[in-house]
């Protein structure tokens, strides 16, 4: 696995377009890919006034068209790839590790009428965004302090899906950071690969970790 970080231009029109509009990104993303199209974990990041887009994918990908259109191209190097398998190899059971995840937190709602499909809906309040986090650690493998986890940010994102037959888009993206402890390191293994949550073509789901100074783990 690699994860690859590129500094985006806020000055370039595609770029402001692309951050109200994460499908041009995903559409982007999959053509920096050679073969068939593969759903591949992203998301933007904001850092001191600047974005970051961040990709882990089983290849290494070619940014060049990336960079051209929404990339710092005066920069020498637009973007930086590392292999995350040294990440995934500390992975530990007790090992504690800041974390930083931007998902889509929803609920379903049955349908009170026979047959007829429910509707799934956005978790609008901090309280219950953080409520459904907390629900879901075990399954992936962690677990979380309630002490220690934070709602850092919630926006809307609405856009528009598909070539001819265009579908409205509304996502709610929230960006929870914190402290984690590992309780199944295969479990949690595969939740840094897969993600969390819906919305993943659409820049949600990425977890990040950094090893927490002082853990006692190697």
């Amino acid at each position: 696995m690699y994860l690859t970080r590129m500094e985006l231009d806020v000055g370039k029109r595609d770029t402001r377009k692309a951050l109200l509009s994460p499908s041009l990104f995903h559409g982007a993303i999959e053509s920096s890919f050679p073969g068939e199209r593969e759903r591949r974990l992203w998301r933007v990041d904001e850092y001191q006034g600047k974005y970051y887009l961040l990709l882990l994918s089983e290849q290494t990908p070619d940014l060049s068209h990336m960079a051209k259109q929404f990339g710092m191209e005066e920069n020498d190097q637009p973007w930086q790839t590392k292999s995350y398998d040294t990440l995934l190899e500390r992975i530990q059971d007790g090992s504690a590790w800041q974390f930083r995840l931007t998902a889509n937190p929803t609920k379903s709602i049955k349908s009170s009428e026979p047959g007829k499909r429910g509707m799934v809906c956005a978790h609008m309040t901090p309280e219950y965004q953080l409520k459904w986090l907390l629900d879901r650690c075990e399954t992936h493998g962690f677990s979380i302090d309630p002490e220690e986890v934070i709602v850092a940010k919630s926006q809307w994102q609405r856009f528009y899906k598909g070539d001819q037959r265009k579908r409205p888009v509304s996502l709610l993206s929230v960006t929870f950071e914190g402290i984690l402890t590992v309780i199944d390191e295969v479990r949690f293994r595969q939740t840094l690969v897969e993600g969390i949550g819906r919305g993943k073509a659409f820049g949600l789901g990425l977890l990040t970790v950094i090893r927490l100074r002082g853990s006692d783990h190697k």
